[in-house]
């Protein structure tokens, strides 16, 4: 819960909590790659995600629309 919570605080920091939903899920089929998340509508998925990494998810990806390809997935 600790990166949901990260992720709900910086969402809410920056005033977007009602426009960006941060949920906790299953392992998204993604088990292997600790935590992990994904992006929607694009289906970007995140891999080995730590609470230092979501300012910049949040800023570089979620606001500026470029993900973050050292955390990306290749699925």
């Amino acid at each position: 819960m600790e990166l949901v919570n990260a992720f709900k605080a910086n969402l809410t920091e920056k005033g977007l909590q009602k426009e960006i939903r941060a949920q906790k899920a299953g392992c998204l089929d993604t088990c292997g790659a600790g935590p992990s998340l994904v992006v929607y509508p694009e289906g970007i998925h995140y891999g080995h995600v730590t609470p230092e990494d979501v300012e910049e998810i949040v800023t570089k990806h979620l606001i500026g629309g470029n993900p973050v390809e050292r955390l990306k997935l290749d699925l």
